[in-house]
């Protein structure tokens, strides 16, 4: 083996056991090859299946959970939605998923080698806003081969995720604002090789962060375009102070040397998906920051968040010293990072905050829905191999027209993690995906407390170590391992939740002497080694608040033509697109369910996508892809305007196995080989916020 070769291995020590079109260089660069380490709960909750058959019936739970009234600021869905009623089902929905203005031919599935944006017959696309844009007036024209930290810091930031898009009040729907995460960043293809390490590190720091950009147009028909210099432009970096609220504020165990108070934190970091408020602010989650820290690596703390002592990919550490938990000072600086992040994007001037209410975890997410008692209840998701859902339940009550008040209401609350119990013989639980004889994978669950009414519900932990070390607490009490839970988002239409596992291949693998060494496949999570993850589908007993639930699972994602075991919640499975690994979710006006993908449909060479899901009636489980993405690309932050028949993805890290050098994609501008690129254009690839309509 060469001496490149093995340097190749060691960087990328999932190269080679990646499933499909997923690349060893996001494992990598994404996430720290979370995958190829050990798994971080190695907690000793009972085994799913061992209680499997417990004679608890969905079918004889209480009740029916519906949202309650509900006032949504144009975000995702573009009008308010009725709130469900008790009966069930809104007007939108009980009139017909499937009457969206938004109508369209499936798309077959891509390939995953095709360099192109693929769209159904009747629709095209453009970028609203690419890497690199700049967003201020005194922002440079993006130049692929003299990058600067000081420009990136005034240019649209790397990796777009979570996106959504509001409409500024009074502009009769021709302004609004833009608001963008940056989850991560590849060194790899975005500078040249010569390029000093340390101008990189710089570059790429600034890459990170959100963006909040406003966005024009003249008319409803028309595209958006992004308006540089506008008022309400604004990048957050690293150098950008968020205050952290709850009860872990000014704790001892989030104290460093910076900030000896323990209530101000210097920026944001992994931050996968996100949500909407009802009072307009925007939520996103804090996930992959493990690997931006050095850490001993050695407490219990540090190996259940994935902490190791090892140098990062990107090297911050060598720049700053809060990088390194080894230093002096900086023992709790990682402590600081796994929140759920509040900012305003109509404030430019505000301090966004970190709530610590929430817990601390790999965040995919976070989304909130309110109650029929007028409480907001927030979702989230673990997003690592057999963690947790949990779920945030505030103290006080929404106040409607009161902005400044429901600011505040992710500050305090109680926060619950889930247990899923099924109602299925455990031996009909096989680990195949095949479906039980009652017919669905189904059953009841519980939200288990951890803190309630200010007090830890944990015995030995206090208040403040819940929510710092979430995820051990949640060990403790014994909630349900779950196969990466990413988007979670309520439905304002019905109030059932939807939850994206996307996938995990650790699952029920066995050693030589066939003894299982990980937790075998359970009703909710029905496969072993999950490739193509699944759907889970909850319907809250009474409102949002209740510490009961029945669940079952809407989808086991696959493609049934290549021989996967699947199931579409009992829609032919010979009439949907093939769909694997889903992770951001979305609605449209009418309520059916968006999904988009991370890892492309059966995980065998086929491109990421869009999808949209018909939650009831006859079609109940029909899957049909929207569209798909470039070579290597990921489809993230879907946004569904069906009722002006455009769509908004971001497209992620396209042409990721690539070099500056020799790039595998050229999205979105496509400059053909030897011309000259126009003014902001690059031959190489930028990640992106499109839009599709007709035209």
């Amino acid at each position: 083996m060469s001496e490149t070769t093995a340097r190749k291995f060691t960087l990328l020590p999932m190269l080679g056991h990646t499933k499909g079109k997923r690349s060893a260089v996001t494992c990598a660069l994404k996430c720290d090859n979370a995958c190829s380490g050990d798994v971080c709960n190695t907690s000793s909750n009972s085994y799913f299946r061992d209680i499997a058959s417990a004679t608890m019936s969905r079918r004889a739970a209480l009740g029916f959970g519906a949202a309650g009234a509900l006032a949504v600021v144009l975000g995702s869905a573009v009008t308010s939605p009725e709130s469900a009623s008790a009966a069930g089902l809104s007007k939108a929905a009980k009139e017909g998923f499937g009457k969206s203005k938004l109508q369209f031919t499936a798309i077959p599935s891509i390939d995953a080698s095709v360099d192109a944006v693929t769209v159904p017959e009747g629709f095209t696309w453009k970028p609203v806003i690419r890497w690199g844009d700049p967003i201020f007036n005194d922002a440079p024209e993006f130049d692929l081969n003299n990058q600067t930290a000081a420009a990136q810091e005034k240019q649209f930031g790397y990796n777009n995720d979570y996106t959504d898009i509001l409409e500024v009040p009074g502009s009769k729907g021709r302004r609004a604002v833009l608001f963008a995460n940056h989850e991560y960043t590849n060194e790899n293809i975005m500078f040249p090789a010569a390029m000093p390490a340390e101008q990189k590190r710089a570059v790429g720091a600034a890459a990170h962060g959100l963006s909040v950009v406003e966005l024009e147009r003249k008319n409803k028909n028309d595209p958006w375009t992004y308006v540089k210099g506008a008022k309400l432009n604004r990048r957050y970096l690293n150098s950008t102070v968020y205050e952290l609220t709850g009860p872990a504020a000014g704790s001892s165990l989030v104290k460093t040397a910076e900030d000896t108070a323990g209530r101000y934190i210097k920026g944001t970091l992994g931050n996968c998906a996100g949500g909407t408020t009802p009072w307009g602010t925007i939520l996103s989650g804090e996930e992959n920051f493990n690997g931006y820290f050095r850490s001993p690596g050695t407490s219990a703390y540090d190996k259940r968040y994935g902490l190791t002592d090892k140098a990062t990919a990107r090297g911050w550490e060598n720049d700053e010293d809060r990088w390194d938990t080894r230093n002096a000072g900086y023992e709790n600086e990682a402590n600081r990072f796994g929140w759920i992040v509040e900012v305003d994007p109509f404030d430019p001037t505000s301090t966004p905050k970190k709530h610590s209410s929430l817990g601390r975890f790999k965040h995919e997410g976070a989304n909130v829905i309110i109650a029929k008692s007028g409480k907001v209840v927030a979702y989230s998701g673990d997003d690592e191999r057999f963690d947790y859902l949990y779920k945030f339940v505030s103290k006080d009550y929404y106040k409607e027209g009161d902005r400044k008040h429901n600011m505040t209401l992710l500050s305090a609350g109680n926060l619950y993690v889930a247990k899923f119990t099924g109602n299925s013989p455990a031996a009909e639980i096989t680990g195949t995906g095949n479906v039980p004889s009652d017919g669905a994978f189904d059953g009841v669950g519980q939200w288990l407390p951890l803190v309630v009414d200010g007090k830890s519900a944990v015995p030995g932990m206090s208040v403040e170590e819940v929510l710092v070390y979430t995820r051990v607490a949640a060990d403790k009490v014994g909630p349900t391992k779950m196969d990466r839970c990413e988007d979670v988002e309520p439905s304002l239409h019905t109030g059932k939740v939807y939850v994206a596992c996307t996938n995990n291949s650790d699952r029920g693998k066995k050693d030589a002497l066939g003894k299982y060494t990980t937790e075998p496949a359970t009703e909710v999570n029905p496969r072993n080694q999950n490739r193509d993850g699944h759907v889970v589908e909850i319907t809250e007993t009474g409102d949002q608040t209740s510490t009961t639930f029945t669940w079952n699972l809407l989808l086991v994602c696959g493609d049934p033509a290549q021989g996967d075991v699947t199931y579409f919640s009992g829609f032919p499975v010979d009439k949907v697109s093939p769909i694997s690994c889903p992770d951001n979710l979305a609605f449209d006006s009418v309520g059916n369910l968006w999904i988009s993908t991370d890892g492309a449909p059966s995980g065998i060479g086929k491109a990421d996508g869009l999808f949209k899901v018909t939650l009831e009636g006859a079609e109940r489980g029909k899957v049909e892809q929207f569209l798909a993405v470039p070579n290597e690309g990921e489809t993230c932050g879907p946004i569904i305007h069906d009722e002006e028949r455009t769509v908004f993805v971001s497209v992620q890290h396209p042409g990721e196995e690539g070099s500056f050098e020799k790039q595998h994609s050229y999205f979105p501008d496509y400059v053909p080989a030897g011309a000259t690129p126009a003014r902001g254009q690059a031959r190489a690839p930028r990640p992106s916020v499109i839009q599709v309509f007709r035209g």
